[in-house]
């Protein structure tokens, strides 16, 4: 059976609490070798690196999530270093730029507040790419309606930072310019979905030995799993749509 990771699951999250241990068996007997919790600020990274300790295929991400910066303390890369230490820390992140949902898109919100917050995640940013340099680790991207400033945020780390840019589903113009870097894209279940034809074709267009895959669970389940909790061993239908659109 081919050996399979998830590279960015959600594993310390609620949906996940009842029935730990028996999704990462149904993980495991589906050709899942390795998980990757991600963490989304300190207390949930250091809850997945609690996970990698119980549990001998669960490896951690450390990070604080970009949609969560306005809660995020000054300066993140003391704690960063300290808990990326830990042996089986094996990426930093999620971090990232997230433009989708700015202050000024809700209610008494404005175009300084826009800028306000996003001089916010720029500057988590740039703290979790000092890290990931620091430690030789990959950096998970988080990135909605931010592709040109993220791409400029890591410019100044070009050869020391290899950034994941995770739930991948722009262009494949923008998948070129992201493996120009050197860094990697990263598909979820959605290349599943009917809807999803634009994220095929950027598969398609993306070379072998140059994306990821993962679940991004609980969320975006595969079909025939949509609408329902994602979890890790639903890769193995992410990676069998992939295979059909790439003829492999």
């Amino acid at each position: 059976m081919p050996i399979f990771y998830d590279t960015h699951a959600h594993m310390d999250y609620p949906e996940f609490a009842q029935d730990l241990a028996q999704v990462i068996e149904r993980a495991a007997a589906a050709g899942i070798g390795k998980i990757i919790s991600i963490g989304t600020d300190l207390e949930s990274s250091a809850r997945a690196v609690k996970l990698a300790e119980q549990f001998t295929g669960v490896y951690a991400a450390v990070g604080w999530h970009p949609c969560q910066a306005a809660d995020a303390p000054g300066d993140l890369r003391p704690a960063l270093r300290d808990i990326a230490r830990h042996p089986k820390v094996v990426a930093i992140g999620e971090t990232g730029l997230d433009y989708h949902r700015l202050p000024s898109h809700g209610p008494g919100g404005s175009t300084a507040d826009d800028k306000r917050y996003e001089k916010m995640q720029a500057d988590i940013f740039r703290q979790h790419m000092e890290v990931a340099a620091e430690s030789g680790l990959n950096c998970v991207v988080h990135q909605r309606s931010a592709i040109e400033d993220v791409l400029s945020q890591m410019q100044p780390f070009a050869g020391k930072v290899r950034g994941v840019f995770h739930c991948f589903v722009d262009d494949p113009a923008t998948s070129r310019r992201i493996l120009a870097t050197g860094s990697l894209v990263s598909f979820t279940g959605i290349v599943t979905f009917k809807n999803a034809q634009s994220v095929r074709e950027t598969v398609a267009a993306t070379p072998l030995g140059q994306f990821m895959l993962e679940t991004d669970c609980p969320y975006l389940a595969p079909m025939p799993h949509r609408g329902k909790r994602c979890e890790p061993a639903y890769v193995k239908e992410i990676a069998e749509r992939v295979a059909e659109v790439k003829g492999c």
